[in-house]
């Protein structure tokens, strides 16, 4: 059976006033289609949807259990319609992102301050991965935005660069005498050494470096929180090897020391990546406008 939504439509209206009528009038048709759309239905249903009288028409006993089923069906329809209104006009919807705990901290933050204050009605739901496993979020359509430590190559991402940062090594009090001096890395490797674990994007960058050396890292401590980074080189753990940018307050209140390399780890970058061939909801459009272009 194909039959046409809208005699359904016409149905529950004829339904509500009793009256061919009524129905034509607030549809804004003439009678004779509304009368011709009930005959069509009913046709297409095999039964009797209406007793005519001279005062209007009543719903058979059909007509009150199709009535019923209507009602629920064309409500949720509208409510649904509805929902998709106001998501096109950014009143309802939701954004899903991937970030590591650092960046969420470090730049992320106010951006989603500003999102949020732009976009009350939206939802933002961040969850907490590594690069890599951000990016398997975002290529299996989980989330909609992976903040990233650049470089990422994977076919069918586009990233848009957001951030520079440069990875320092730096020191707490106890390791204070070596910051005036510029250090070979031959010479830091002979401190214990504090990094972030190897799985992270960041951490193989700076083994690469290392490794144009001939010097393969072996950390005395490996870490997942870039903050615990800071936190263990300020009570004379070791040395640790922290993002420049998320540890300016250490540094300005002298509670790590930056020990420079003779020669300084180029610097890299942070980016947001998304599918370049999907299309964006209107709330990912939104975001993906105010990180991009401060807009909002």
């Amino acid at each position: 059976m194909d039959t046409n939504l809208e005699l359904y439509r016409v149905f529950r209206e004829v339904a509500r006033h009793s009256s061919f009528s009524a129905a034509a009038r607030e549809l804004y048709v003439s009678q004779s289609a509304v009368s011709q759309a009930i005959g069509n239905l009913e046709k297409s249903l095999h039964t009797t949807l209406f007793v005519r009288g001279a005062k209007g028409v009543k719903l058979t006993g059909d007509g009150k259990l199709l009535y019923d089923y209507t009602e629920s069906a064309l409500s949720m329809l509208e409510k649904g319609e509805e929902m998709l209104e106001e998501r096109a006009k950014l009143l309802a919807g939701e954004v899903k992102i991937a970030a590591a705990d650092t960046i969420s901290k470090h730049f992320l933050l106010p951006y989603l301050q500003k999102f949020n204050s732009g976009y009350p009605g939206l939802r933002i739901q961040v969850v907490n991965r590594t690069s890599m496993q951000s990016i398997a979020l975002l290529k299996s359509g989980t989330v909609d935005f992976a903040f990233v430590n650049l470089p990422i190559q994977e076919e069918g991402i586009a990233t848009v660069k957001c951030m520079d940062v440069h990875d320092i090594f730096v020191g707490g009090r106890k390791y204070k005498h070596l910051s005036p001096y510029p250090m070979a890395p031959s010479e830091l490797i002979k401190y214990p050494l504090i990094m972030l674990e190897g799985i992270s994007n960041s951490r193989k960058y700076v083994d690469r470096y290392f490794m144009e050396y001939g010097i393969l890292l072996e950390p005395e401590i490996e870490l997942g929180s870039h903050d615990l980074l800071l936190e263990f080189a300020k009570i004379g753990l070791g040395i640790s090897c922290v993002v420049k940018e998320f540890s300016k307050e250490y540094l300005e209140r002298e509670e790590i020391f930056q020990i420079p390399l003779e020669t300084p780890i180029e610097r890299r970058s942070m980016g947001m990546s998304f599918l370049k061939n999907v299309p964006m909801s209107a709330a990912a459009e939104a975001f993906y406008k105010t990180v991009a272009f401060g807009e909002r």
